[in-house]
């Protein structure tokens, strides 16, 4: 008898200020990484699925995003709160999921 299946693992890559999509806030933004990992007899052997998020602190508002504009936020926190004009283009991309 095999045994396999999936087991997932979230990643917390960075706490950001960015303006929220979802309510027009600027707020704390966690940028999160999810990792399905195929596993045989309950050990993980290779990612399957990786997707980013960030997830508003303020509302809850949380939007999925590609692995490069993920490094690029990343890099950015990594730059720290002086490195330039953090979130503002972030918010101008999440306008269309505003209801």
């Amino acid at each position: 008898m095999i045994i396999f299946g999936t087991k997932g693992y979230l990643y917390q890559l960075a706490i950001l200020t960015l303006v929220c999509g979802g309510c027009g806030n600027p707020a704390a933004h966690t940028l999160r990484k999810r990792v399905t990992k195929f596993t045989l007899f309950f050990v993980p052997l290779f990612p399957i699925s990786t997707k980013y998020a960030t997830q508003c602190t303020f509302c809850g508002t949380e939007v999925k995003i590609g692995k490069e504009q993920a490094e690029q936020l990343q890099a950015q926190a990594q730059a720290g709160p002086h490195a330039g004009h953090q979130g503002q283009g972030y918010g101008q991309a999440q306008q269309p999921y505003q209801s």
